[in-house]
């Protein structure tokens, strides 16, 4: 880990409750403290219900923590208004989801372009040519004009895959990215992404209930009950 650079992420007494101030008030992360650094590829572990989907959408900037602080990218997100969460995540994160997501009436370019596309980078060139050249990373060449309906799961996750890298994020929060899908399947998956962290340099945070893949990690993070149990570097990735 190199203590000399700005860690991507960071929190401190990160804290979240729902329903504040109510009878039914429930507090679900309690005071967790988390460093990602550049290059890390790390599991995020743990039973239902120990607040992983909670932590990772408020890593996401999806929505927002009830204490604590949370930095991305050296800059104290928690102060942020709306907008100004808005490029923080465009400008830093990525996100590959379970279930995909693909817009059923665009193409697969069209679906790898879209971040690009919201932000306001337009379908210019450039923007095409690197949503082509993602596709074609991960073994899609033949497929840029062909809609969802006509991939299959593995292909989609792909196609998932390429959009969530097409603006380049510093960070790549996976939810549960294989949990559909067969082993073979996400086996190659789970490959793309770590090819993608070896030559781009790109952090991974995955949310995983498959052993098998928490054990290729570098680092297993565990949450139990909405606090970090353990957090280890994983001595046979090493």
């Amino acid at each position: 880990m190199n203590t000399l650079a700005t860690p991507l992420v960071e929190l401190a007494d990160l804290r979240k409750t729902y329903n504040a101030g109510l009878p039914n008030e429930q507090e679900v992360l309690h005071g967790l403290d988390l460093i990602i650094n550049a290059s890390e590829f790390s599991a995020l572990i743990g039973p239902s219900g120990s607040g992983k989907s909670t932590l990772l959408n408020i890593l996401g900037l999806l929505e927002g923590a009830s204490g604590g602080s949370y930095k991305l990218n050296g800059s104290d997100v928690t102060t942020f208004d709306d907008d100004a969460r808005t490029r923080a995540r465009h400008a830093t994160l990525g996100f590959i989801f379970q279930f995909h997501h693909l817009l059923p009436a665009f193409s697969a370019l069209e679906n790898v372009m879209l971040p690009a596309m919201i932000n306001g980078e337009g379908t210019g060139k450039a923007t095409r040519e690197r949503a082509a050249w993602l596709l074609d990373a991960v073994g899609l060449k033949d497929a840029y004009d062909k809609k969802p309906n006509s991939l299959s799961g593995g292909m989609q996750q792909r196609v998932a895959i390429a959009r969530s890298l097409v603006r380049a994020p510093r960070v790549v929060l996976a939810d549960e990215p294989t949990g559909n899908l067969d082993t073979h399947t996400s086996d190659s998956i789970f490959e793309l992404m770590r090819q993608f962290n070896r030559e781009q340099g790109t952090a991974f945070l995955v949310v995983t209930h498959d052993p098998r893949l928490a054990a290729r990690c570098d680092r297993i993070v565990e949450l139990v009950d909405g606090r970090i149990a353990s957090d280890r570097a994983n001595v046979a990735q090493a």
